[in-house]
């Protein structure tokens, strides 16, 4: 736990946000590289109803969410905007839109030790959004998420406001329900 007025550093938040998304999706970590990508984190998810036998099928849904995890020691617009773009890039080249795809979602998030105004607006404003064939396919949304670890501000885009959520959750509230005891049952 960490003692009033000290901070994170970004290894120690990446780890655990790896053990936070280890629990529904498949986590792959990378070494540091120039690249700022610290890590992945896939789910997918198939749905479906049927009516006694499997090939009566009612529905089928697929969903699918790709969040890239970068550390950086200090965020401007234009390191947002490059990440920004790969994750994009690489988020799109993984959908695979057909009949049962409900929606994708691709998050793009940033641990650093401070950030410029600028690249805090660019953040905000960030709005992707895709339907594939009108919706048939199902769409794709872009979410963003950043936390500041000498201040531990979170900001998002409007679409990523549960993103900023899970970050203060994750890494800056103290978890006190064990705290030492074990649990009345």
């Amino acid at each position: 736990m960490l003692r009033k007025g000290e901070t994170m550093t970004r290894i120690e938040a990446i780890d655990k946000l790896c053990k936070s998304y280890s629990v529904y999706f498949d986590v792959e970590r990378f070494e540091e590289n120039e690249d700022l990508l610290a890590a992945t984190a896939f789910l997918y998810v198939h749905s479906e109803k049927y009516i006694l036998v499997k090939a009566a099928k009612l529905w089928e849904a697929d969903s699918n969410e790709y969040v890239y995890i970068f550390s950086v020691p200090h965020l401007t617009k234009d390191i947002f905007i490059k990440c920004r773009d790969y994750a994009h890039k690489d988020g799109m080249s993984r959908i695979e839109p057909k009949p049962g795809h409900m929606c994708s979602y691709i998050t793009a998030l940033f641990i650093c030790d401070t950030c410029d105004p600028d690249a805090v607006r660019a953040l905000k404003r960030t709005r992707i959004y895709k339907s594939f064939r009108l919706a048939y396919y199902g769409w794709m949304d872009f979410h963003t998420g950043l936390i500041e670890l000498q201040t531990g501000k979170t900001a998002a885009n409007g679409s990523g406001r549960s993103t900023a959520q899970l970050l203060k959750k994750t890494l800056l509230k103290k978890n006190t329900i064990f705290e030492g005891r074990e649990p009345k049952l």
